[in-house]
């Protein structure tokens, strides 16, 4: 099944979380006690009859069997959301759009057990988390560059919100954690909550928000995606509302920074060659010929040009001064080894700007603090272990075959983003902005 033609709640749907994060300002209350149950069929009665326009086509879609009151009383999940609404300024929103008051009186009054008060309670609730998950999702302003338009986020439903608020087997969890949202937003959110509260200057807040609007466009963890944080060297991978792993990165320099890019993955290449560039081609292939080494003792060949099926040429037909000054250009690849440049395997997905993950020989790299060392290309700390994961077996090859393809058994989307906002033990930092994005 293509992903395009998935259904926008799967983007929405988180898993529970190991543990619950409540908002850093206006937490709700530890706990409050329920004084009094209703019965849960006497609440879906009284939901049926209130519920009105999207609100009653999806309760209806669950016979009107009560999300926030499923035993009878509405819980701490509620406290949760109240808090979020109470601290809607952290996210750019206006708390007074989401009737606070009014809601908490509802709970209030719900939590004295009448089931008419429990039933219209439960519908404000979910009319408040439609709400504010609809605005939280809203198309944010960036530099994203979407190579698959099936990835372009827009304003959920009320309905596929709601579902999937549904989803989780604990709501309380799903909603504490924030998990409609991705954990980078989550992240910065409290990065965010600490620097007002802290009364940091409105440039750090400004700063933050924009790291805010970034990770307000990646997918909640339930979406089995990956995403490579160019600012810190850093890729993480998430499935079934978890984080299934991390590695270091290598990325662009900043003259050859790696773009803010969304796409999806399809296939890996096993095997694979290196795609000289020409500069590197001219400055460092080149040369060496003309010092007397030959492309075979250094594991390349010539080619044509850069079409699909390409000749080969004799070394000797070249005219490498031509090649070395600048006058000539030249289709080098590198033979498929040990010494490859991109290792044991390339993930590939369609993009204009020759952006692929790759294995790397380089080891030292990922030891350096700064790992802006690629072409805009990012190299994997353990490609071996991400290509398990994506195919559902070992990259190792049966034969030395060059341009060995697997397909994924599904696209993967893959995020590369930019966060420069990090917690210190002091509270909020940021790290170097080395491709001047924060500016």
């Amino acid at each position: 099944m293509r992903l395009s033609r998935i259904p926008l709640y799967f983007f929405l749907c988180v898993a529970i979380t190991a543990t619950a994060q409540h908002p850093a300002r206006g937490a709700p209350p530890s706990s409050l006690a329920t004084t009094s149950k209703a019965a849960p069929k006497l609440i879906a009665a009284g939901i049926q009859a209130q519920a009105r326009g999207k609100l009653k086509k999806f309760y209806a879609t669950r016979g009107f069997w009560p999300m926030w009151a499923a035993d009878g009383s509405i819980g701490k999940d509620a406290d949760a959301l109240l808090g979020f609404l109470e601290t809607a300024d952290i996210d750019g929103l206006k708390p007074d759009a989401y009737d606070v008051d009014d809601l908490r009186a509802a709970i209030a009054e719900a939590r004295a057990g009448d089931p008419g008060a429990v039933a219209a309670a439960e519908l404000a609730l979910s009319q408040a988390l439609g709400r504010y998950v609809s605005d939280l999702r809203r198309p944010a302003k960036s530099d994203m560059i979407y190579s698959d338009k099936a990835l372009k986020p827009g304003k959920p439903r009320v309905e596929t919100i709601l579902r999937a608020a549904s989803l989780p087997e604990s709501l309380e969890d799903y909603v504490s954690s924030m998990g409609w949202m991705s954990p980078q937003y989550v992240r910065v959110r409290k990065l965010v909550a600490q620097a007002v509260d802290a009364g940091s200057s409105e440039a750090v807040v400004d700063r933050l928000r924009l790291n805010l609007e970034r990770a307000r466009l990646l997918p909640s963890a339930w979406v089995r995606h990956i995403v490579v944080d160019a600012s810190s060297g850093r890729l993480w991978y998430y499935q079934a509302g978890k984080q299934v792993g991390m590695m270091k990165v290598v990325v662009g320099t900043p003259q050859t920074p790696t773009p803010m890019l969304a796409g999806m993955l399809h296939y890996a290449i096993l095997n694979p060659y290196w795609n000289v560039p020409t500069d590197l081609a001219q400055r460092n292939i080149a040369p060496k010929v003309l010092g007397g080494r030959s492309l075979k003792s250094m594991g390349f060949e010539a080619l044509s040009d850069w079409s699909a099926s390409p000749q080969r040429l004799d070394p000797a037909t070249i005219d490498w001064h031509a090649v070395a000054a600048g006058d000539q250009e030249l289709r080098l690849r590198q033979l498929p080894g040990r010494g490859n440049s991109m290792g044991r395997v390339k993930f590939l997905f369609p993009n204009d700007y020759g952006i692929y993950l790759h294995d790397t020989p380089d080891r030292h790299l990922f030891a350096k603090r700064d790992r802006h060392f690629s072409n805009g290309c990012i190299r994997l700390e353990d490609a071996a272990t991400l290509g398990k994961w994506l195919l559902g077996k070992s990259i190792a090859t049966a034969s030395k075959d060059p341009e060995q393809t697997v397909a994924l058994t599904a696209p993967v989307p893959v995020y590369l983003t930019y966060f420069t906002a990090t917690p210190t033990e002091r509270g909020v930092g940021f790290l170097k902005d080395v491709y001047h994005r924060d500016e």
